[in-house]
This record gives structure tokens, C-alpha cells and sequence, in this order.
């Protein structure tokens, strides 16, 4: 499993299964998210020794002059479709905890387990987008009741992928009577588990139950970056386990960095799609009511530029030092987003990723 594998940084690609990926940007050759470019980029990707590919869970969008997000490939079927073309990198399904019964969410994810041969992994999301909610007739609970729901949603399938055969489950959520499950995961082993709760509540869930946890890097200094990353490796140590920090991040990088700088000006200010990105930041409440002028326009600049990942800005030599450095700071790795990420992934491959096997951070493919 690569994830597993000798890349001290891990590299992924994050938002490919969505429709501009996580670009909130009009210009005309932004991400499709169609399965033929899925399927492309997949291949593309495995070949490179991209070690992940991690979708969003989304199912209604954020409208916008390019209705944002608004067509997204189901996360479990797209993994299982990804999984059966690819050879080697781990494919994630991003899993609403609220809306997927946790025996059908089990029998799902071994079955992709199963044709991944191990190359499964669960994104675990308990859940915040209220409009989306409101679509499937769910009622959002409050934010620690959302994670007790977690764990014992978590608590069901970990006993469902192991070797127990039928068992009775009594919880405060759910009462299951008689659970079967197989088969059971491949090779013996369970999927690997991620989660990116920000809340201490989430952090705590987090560093309990799963292998990574995404954290956002800091963009004040690499210091506050490496702290935050030490408080989360050291909470999970207290829980007796070892856990992998991750971040996110959006890439623009070209031959030199007045090019890589003046096309992400170009697709993050002058072409951002500024009312979607009004449309998210009031999910978050974020407006100008509910916050001064100046945190809500620095919100709108972050979140236009990448949808609040971490910018890597500029030519080979400074995008991979600034990945060098993130990797110093004690960051496992980087699911990072692209404007077209097919077309612009060979040039990652050829002139970055080289960068960072002779610094020593990777592999050859």
C-alpha cells in the first residue's frame, strides 16, 4: 500500500471527483471532474507514483456563475472504478458518516478493499454542510453529539472488519442484532483511516481512531506549522499510536515564477467565481454581518485562492523547496489541487518530483 511505502512525503491529489476540483475559478480550462478525466488522470497519476487520490464528499455544490462543485462522481463507486484500473497508490472514499448506514458503509468499503487488493482507505466526515443535510431530510446534530455519533458509527464497522462473526451492537445510536459481515477486508488487515476535524473535539477523534489526520498549514511560518504538528503527534502518542499529519495545498507552477505567478492571479482574482465564493464562506457563517471587513475579505482572498489550501506558488525550484520545508515541519504529506490537474501533472512529474527524490524525500516512480 503506498501510503505504507518509502516516501518520506507522501503526495496526493485532492477534489479530482468534483467539477473544478477545488479551484473556485471561471477560466475555461478548469477541472471537468467527468469520469473520462478521472479515469485519465488515475492512470496518469499511479504511473507517477502520486501515492493517493482523496475526493470530496459532496452532493449539492456551491452554485456560482460555474455552479461550483455542483457535479461531483459519488466517492465509493469512483474509488472502486479507480481502484480497478491503478496498481498502486491508495484511493480513498470521503464517507458522511449521518447518511450512510454503517453495515451498508462497511460492505461498501471492504468491496473496494477487495478490488484495490488493500488499496482502500475511509475519509471519514461527520458532517457540516447544512443545506446538504436538509437535502437528505437529516437533522445536523450539534458538534459533539456529531462526533459521539462518529464513534460509535466507527466502533460498528471496525468490529464489522474484524474477525467477529455474528454480534449484537448496543449503542445510544444504533442496535444491531445478529451482524454478519463478510467478507472481511483484504489480507487480513483493515482500510486505513483518515479524518480532518479542526475542533479540539475532532482533533481528539482524530488522533483515537485514525492512521492521518489533516491539519491546515500555517501561512504565517513554517515554525507555527511545525508546532501544530507536534501537538498532534504528541496527543496521539498519549492514546499509545502513531499518526500521520497531512495537509492541503493548491499547486501553480510553471517555468518561471512571474509565469506561476501571474496565471494564479489570473484564475484566483481576476477569474475566481466571486459568488461562490460568497456561497461558501456563508455556509461557514462568514459574512460581512457576522465578521469584521477585513477578516471577511482575507477570507474571501484565501478561499479564493484554492478553497483555503496552502498556495505552492512558482517555478519547479521554489515549489519544491516550499514542499522540502513543509516536510521538515514534521508533515507526513500533501493532497494537492490543480486547475486542469491532467494537463498540469506531467510537468509536476518531470521537473518537481525529481527535485524531491534527490532531496531525498521520495522515489522514483
Amino acid at each position: 500500500m503506498s501510503l505504507h511505502g518509502g516516501n518520506k512525503l507522501k503526495i496526493g491529489l485532492f477534489g479530482a471527483n468534483c467539477s473544478s476540483g477545488r479551484n473556485v475559478t471561471k477560466v475555461p480550462e478548469r477541472w471537468s471532474g467527468n469520469w473520462a478525466d478521472n479515469r485519465r488522470l488515475a492512470l496518469m497519476a499511479d504511473d507517477a507514483g502520486i501515492d493517493f487520490m482523496l475526493p470530496i464528499g459532496r452532493w449539492k455544490g456551491y452554485g456560482g456563475e460555474t455552479d461550483y462543485q455542483g457535479a461531483t462522481l459519488e466517492t465509493m463507486t469512483w474509488a472502486c472504478g479507480l481502484l480497478q484500473i491503478t496498481r498502486r497508490m491508495t484511493v480513498f472514499g470521503t464517507v458522511h458518516a449521518p447518511l450512510f448506514h454503517p453495515i451498508i458503509a462497511a460492505k461498501k468499503m471492504v468491496t473496494a478493499d477487495h478490488i484495490g487488493e488493500g488499496r482502500f482507505g475511509l475519509n471519514i466526515v461527520v458532517g457540516w454542510n447544512e443545506d446538504e443535510f436538509e437535502m437528505f431530510g437529516v437533522q445536523q446534530r450539534d458538534h459533539d453529539a456529531r462526533y459521539h455519533y462518529a464513534q460509535e458509527w466507527l466502533d460498528a464497522i471496525k468490529l464489522m472488519w474484524s474477525e467477529r462473526e455474528d454480534f449484537d451492537f448496543e449503542g445510544q445510536y444504533f442496535k444491531l442484532k445478529g451482524v454478519r459481515a463478510k467478507p472481511k477486508p483484504y489480507g487480513g488487515t483493515q482500510p486505513l483511516i483518515m479524518n480532518a476535524g479542526a475542533s479540539p473535539t475532532g482533533r481528539e477523534f482524530a488522533v483515537s481512531n485514525c492512521d492521518a489526520f489533516f491539519m491546515q498549514a500555517s501561512r504565517v511560518s513554517v515554525d507555527e506549522t511545525a508546532q501544530r504538528v507536534a501537538v498532534v503527534k504528541s496527543l496521539a502518542r498519549e492514546h499509545g499510536r502513531d499518526i500521520g499529519v497531512y495537509t492541503v495545498g493548491v499547486i501553480v507552477c510553471r517555468p518561471t515564477n512571474k509565469e506561476a505567478e501571474e496565471y494564479h492571479h489570473h484564475c484566483a482574482v481576476e477569474q475566481a467565481d466571486w459568488s461562490a465564493v460568497d456561497n461558501l464562506l456563508a455556509l461557514r457563517k462568514i459574512t460581512p454581518d457576522t465578521v469584521s471587513k477585513e477578516e471577511f475579505l482575507l477570507q474571501r482572498h484565501q478561499f479564493a485562492h484554492g478553497n483555503s489550501g496552502l498556495p505552492l506558488i512558482g517555478d519547479p525550484d521554489c515549489v519544491a523547496e516550499q514542499l522540502i520545508v513543509l516536510s521538515k515541519a514534521g508533515l507526513t504529506g500533501i493532497a494537492v489541487s490543480l486547475v486542469n490537474y491532467a494537463d498540469e501533472l506531467p510537468y509536476l512529474r518531470a521537473e518537481v518530483l525529481p527535485r524531491l527524490e534527490r532531496a531525498g524525500l521520495r522515489l522514483p516512480a
